[in-house]
Parts: C-alpha cells; sequence; structure tokens
C-alpha cells in the first residue's frame, strides 16, 4: 500500500511560483502530478520515474514545472514557475508501484492523495 499526503498549495498571482509536496509512504516505481480545474478532466503536468530520476513533461507546463523527488524523506515535489490563470487547479500527486507503463494519463497510477489548490489570479 502507499500513501501519499499532498501540502504546499495557495493563492499566487500570474507570473510567481509555488511549490507544493507529496509525502509518500511505501515503495514507488514511479510518481507523477495531475491538475484539476473545476468542470475539467484531470491532466497530467508531470512525471518522474523513482528509481532514474527520468522526466516527462507536456508542452504546456515544459520549461515552467519541474518535477524532483528526494528520496531520503520519500517526497515528491512539484516547483512550478511563470505560473498562469489557467494552472489554478486542484493538484493530485499519484504513484504507481508497479512495473510497466507510466504513461502521463490518471489509469497508469494506483494510488492517489488527496489533492492541494492551486489559485493563480491575473
Amino acid at each position: 500500500q502507499v500513501q501519499l499526503v499532498e501540502s504546499g498549495g495557495g493563492s499566487v498571482q500570474a507570473a510567481g511560483s509555488l511549490r507544493v509536496s507529496c509525502a509518500a509512504s511505501g515503495y514507488t516505481y514511479c510518481m507523477a502530478w495531475f491538475g484539476q480545474a473545476p468542470g475539467k478532466q484531470r491532466e497530467g503536468v508531470a512525471r518522474i520515474y523513482t528509481g532514474s530520476g527520468n522526466t516527462y513533461y507536456p508542452d504546456s507546463v515544459k520549461g515552467r514545472f519541474t518535477i524532483s523527488r528526494d528520496n531520503a524523506k520519500n517526497t515528491l515535489y512539484l516547483q512550478m514557475n511563470s505560473l498562469k490563470p489557467e494552472d489554478t487547479a486542484m493538484y493530485y500527486c499519484a504513484a504507481n508501484k508497479f512495473t510497466g507503463t507510466c504513461a502521463l494519463i490518471p489509469r497508469s497510477y494506483n494510488y492517489w492523495g488527496q489533492g492541494t489548490q492551486v489559485t493563480v489570479s491575473s
């Protein structure tokens, strides 16, 4: 079993920065961050393989968001820079403990945190 607890969300003005964290318990093969705006589907914004550190970002956040992991603390981070109002969403940490696909889509992940709200004002 993997438990995930996010923290660090909040409100920020456009062009600002914010870092959210996800404390994990248990082994994970890969982890990711997803954002879900009201009335919209959950969308992946970053993925990392826990062992290799290999990362992936969609074009919408590439160059602005950075996913990282402190293995000693078993904590996942998402550094968000140059934030835009359209980045406003509930951000969820997700994990997959099984080897195989780690595509940046919700069904690739078995475990989810409760979410942390990020609000970007113009």
